[in-house]
């Protein structure tokens, strides 16, 4: 180690050095940047440091991998980036984090604190552009409170409802000499709120009394062990189980008390069910816009369904909704203690509420029929496909488009963390996801699902994959145009397209470019070929699907196309 950092835990160092301290004493494996002349100093540090530093080549893209490693692992995603353009580009990443509840820190380099309030070069206040996205947005400028604030930091974005925490770092803090090398802090302990046994009771006795039940579950701060303890639950308690928007993997789609998700493009049969129950019981999710489909499935602010809510943050408590029971806990704690108290009651069987069950399975079952679209290449048999060569820990990710309407009804998630998707609805977010997946598990097959105009805002990460051999599988749905919007103008203004034709490059040659796998699919059995042919490779792939522009939606046909592209 150089004489500029010292000794581990003597000698001087710089601030940069405590930085990257503190990073590896909260168990920090890997963290996310574009490279800034504003934090040079922690550059400096982690060069003799165990933290892998994955070079991004795009701010938000980078903010995006660290918010996924986040989901992934339950701990702090890590980015850094540069001042100005670098920390607006961040942006797009630090709001994923916040809206998806996934615990996250971004540092920023920051001008030197005696340059601050003189619009110096690239100079914002970080504390006024962030405080709408994140949990907490503080700026360092003593160098020995470092450690201090890193301890908030790393406290805050796990604590309660988990999310973001922005850290700005001026360029004079992060160089300053320090005469002794401070001792690293412990990891951080999140702090949580809990539920008491007449709590966990409560809801029990709620359930039982109810004819027409619905447990809904999502947010963030799950586990494996709280989605084993759910699926128990379930059973023991004989309720249906959907989940909130984009939190598929919550419990295994296979399961016969699994009816669905509630997100965008609902199973009517299941909105009919939300709207029919006696009972809500939420368990995580926030029940905002999405989940409650616009706020109509429940009416707010008091629901015509009784309504127990358990939620980390107890501001989110009665925000939309006034719960008859609400309930400050992490979901992930309180499921655990729902599943050992039903397990301790006798076992009664209920025949109404088995055939309740059934009901709202049989609906989820037939929801997920293939239903034929346009086109010699069908989204949905890619989804069968999927299902049957793709191992249960698989992890699929994608971004926002129309694409992903197939995805969310014909995949059957199995396995815990099997599902990357923003519930901020963030385009783009697939392909950075995929890498930060295969970069901490690189055994794990990893797909990500990308519309063409999605992939083509972060395509330039598919350089970050091959440089560091992740091998993900990206499959690119190619209709040529934005088709969300394309189909919000055919509902408002049919007949007059406009701004959402896409001209596209060869995809398959841009990954041959890199290194990668590159192919054309233009039918199903062509996709059949080129996929087992990608995963045969061991290399970053892209699998251009040539689509019908006329295939919208797994329900919607383009007005004025004809099929056969």
């Amino acid at each position: 180690m150089s004489d500029a950092l010292g000794d581990k835990h003597s000698g001087s160092c710089h601030g940069g050095r405590v930085i990257v301290d503190a990073l590896e004493a909260n168990g920090v494996e890997r963290l996310f940047c574009v490279p800034g002349e504003s934090f040079l100093a922690v550059l400096d540090a982690l060069h003799d440091s165990p933290i892998q530093t994955v070079i991004a080549r795009h701010e938000g893209n980078a903010a995006m991998m660290a918010e996924a490693h986040g989901k992934l692992t339950g701990n702090p995603g890590i980015a850094f980036c540069t001042r100005g353009p670098g920390a607006t580009n961040a942006a797009s990443g630090v709001h994923v984090a916040f809206q998806d509840s996934t615990p996250m820190i971004l540092f920023i380099g920051q001008v030197a604190t005696d340059q601050r309030d003189r619009e110096a070069f690239q100079e914002v206040d970080y504390t006024k552009m962030y405080a709408p996205l994140a949990k907490w947005v503080a700026q360092i400028d003593r160098t020995d409170r470092i450690l201090e604030y890193l301890s908030r930091a790393f406290h805050l974005a796990q604590s309660g409802r988990p999310g973001p925490v922005v850290l700005a770092l001026p360029e004079d803090v992060l160089s300053a000499h320090v005469s002794e090398r401070p001792e690293s802090l412990s990891p951080a302990v999140p702090v949580q709120a809990g539920a008491t046994p007449g709590d966990v009771e409560a809801v029990i006795a709620e359930l039982d009394a109810a004819e027409r039940p619905l447990v809904i579950i999502g947010g963030g701060g799950w586990s494996a062990k709280a989605r084993d303890a759910m699926t128990s639950f379930a059973e023991a308690a004989n309720v249906p189980v959907a989940v909130s928007f984009r939190c598929q993997d919550y419990m295994d789609n296979r399961h016969k008390h699994y009816v669905g998700d509630v997100g965008i493009g609902i199973n009517p049969a299941l909105a009919d069910t939300v709207r029919d129950a006696d009972l809500i019981v939420a368990l995580g999710p926030r029940l905002g816009e999405i989940t409650t489909s616009g706020y109509t499935l429940l009416t707010p602010p008091k629901s015509a369904q009784r309504l127990v809510h358990v939620h980390a943050d107890a501001d989110e408590l009665g925000r939309v909704y006034h719960p008859d029971l609400p309930i400050c806990c992490r979901p992930a704690q309180f499921v655990v203690s729902l599943a050992d108290m039903a397990a301790k009651r006798p076992t009664s069987v209920n025949p109404d509420r088995m055939a309740h069950v059934a009901r709202c399975r049989g609906s989820y079952d037939a929801w997920q029929q293939p239903q034929p679209t346009p086109g010699a290449l069908k989204l949905e048999q890619v989804m069968v496909h999927l299902n049957a060569v793709l191992p249960d820990n698989a992890i699929l990710t994608n971004g926002a488009g129309n694409y992903t309407a197939w995805l969310h009804r014909y995949y059957l998630y199995r396995g815990w963390r099997t599902q990357l998707a923003p519930t901020s609805g963030s385009m783009g977010y697939g392909l950075p996801a995929a890498i930060a997946a295969k970069l901490h598990d690189p055994h794990r097959t990893v797909v990500c699902l990308a519309g063409d105009g999605c992939f083509q805002m972060v395509a330039q990460e598919f350089a970050t994959a091959s440089e560091h051999g992740a091998a993900v599988l990206v499959l690119v749905a190619n209709n040529g145009m934005y088709g969300t919007i394309r189909m919000h103008q055919q509902r408002a203004y049919p007949m007059r397209p406009s701004g959402t034709t896409l001209g596209n490059p060869d995809f398959a040659a841009l990954a041959r470019a890199h290194g990668g796998f590159g192919a054309v699919a233009r039918t199903n059995q062509q996709f059949i070929e080129v996929f087992d042919a990608a995963r045969q490779s061991g290399l970053p792939a892209i699998i251009d699907l040539q689509m019908d522009p006329a295939a919208l939606s797994p329900k919607l046909r383009l007005e004025g196309q004809q099929p056969g592209r």
